[in-house]
C-alpha cells in the first residue's frame, strides 16, 4: 500500500494559517455564539412582553363591558335585606345519638376484660 503524506497537495493559505494559529477561527467563532445568545435572548423576551401586552389590553376591555352592567354596590341596601329576612323560621331538632352514649356525653365504661387464660 501506498502511504499518503500528510499534508495536501493544494494547501490553502487559509488551511496553514488555521493550522498554525487555531484560535484564530477558534475565538470568533466563540464570540458569534455568545453574541448570538444575548441578541436572541432580547428578541425573546420582546415576544414575550407584546405576547403579555396584548392579553392584558383584552382583559381590560372586558373588563368595561363587564362593570357597564354591573349593579351598585350599597352596604345600607344589604343590611335592610338581610334584616328583612325572618330569623326565627327554623324549628330545634334533637340529633339522635349513637347507642351506648349517655344523655350529657359522659363516655360509657369500657367493659371488664377477661384475663387471656380463663375459660369462658
Amino acid at each position: 500500500m501506498a502511504v499518503f503524506p500528510s499534508r495536501p497537495l493544494n494547501a490553502s493559505r487559509l488551511n496553514t494559517i488555521i493550522k498554525k494559529q487555531p484560535l484564530f477561527f477558534g475565538v470568533p467563532f466563540i464570540l458569534l455564539m455568545v453574541a448570538t445568545s444575548y441578541g436572541l435572548a432580547a428578541l425573546t423576551q420582546t415576544k414575550y412582553d407584546l405576547q403579555d401586552q396584548r392579553v392584558k389590553q383584552v382583559t381590560k376591555e372586558q373588563e368595561l363591558k363587564l362593570e357597564h352592567n354591573r349593579k351598585k354596590f350599597d352596604i345600607r341596601e344589604e343590611y335592610f335585606r338581610l334584616s328583612a329576612q325572618p330569623t326565627e323560621d327554623w324549628d330545634m331538632k334533637r340529633v339522635p345519638r349513637p347507642k351506648g352514649t349517655p344523655e350529657w356525653g359522659v363516655p360509657p365504661p369500657e367493659p371488664e376484660r377477661k384475663p387471656e387464660g380463663s375459660a369462658p
